[in-house]
């Protein structure tokens, strides 16, 4: 499969000294909300994407850990960019649903991990496309899960 333009574009990015802060940048550039959670990419390939948030007062609950919509935000992101690193020529996508379980408290930096459930295909019409998305604390222990479905379809 040949490499995507969100993929390329990381690949440049990361060759610099502070370039996954820089692409980090560039996806908040594009997407402004998610500059609200001050996530940090560390890993994209075709089928993979993580990334770090970090645990700062702004995004706190009132028991002081990792507020679940800033979860939330990070799944959502993780999965979408994942899935646009990975999208075959022809095709695009948009978030439809997601469910998610809370495991466990959030404290420190979250990373979360997400990686698709089933391969994704060029079709002549639109699909679900579920992408895993867990979340972990600096102990590597999971706190967050999310199912997130994609709804990929050709462009028009």
């Amino acid at each position: 499969m040949a490499d995507t333009p969100l993929l390329r574009l990381y690949r440049k990015f990361t060759r610099w000294p502070a370039g996954h802060w820089l692409f980090s940048r560039a996806v908040c550039m594009k997407a402004p909300y998610f500059g609200s959670v001050s996530p940090r990419f560390t890993l994209l390939e075709n089928g993979r994407c993580e990334a770090t948030i970090p645990h700062k007062r702004r995004l706190q609950n009132h028991i002081g850990t990792v507020h679940a919509i800033a979860l939330c935000n990070l799944a959502e992101l993780v999965a979408g960019v994942m899935t646009d690193a990975s999208l075959p020529k022809g095709m695009r996508w948009i978030p439809k649903g997601m469910t998610v379980q809370y495991l466990k408290r959030a404290e420190g930096t979250q990373r979360g991990v997400a990686t698709p459930t089933v391969p994704l295909v060029t079709a002549e019409s639109g699909y679900d496309f579920p992408v895993n998305v867990d979340v972990f604390d600096p102990a590597g222990e999971k706190v967050f899960n999310a199912l997130i479905t994609m709804w990929v379809s050709p462009r028009r």
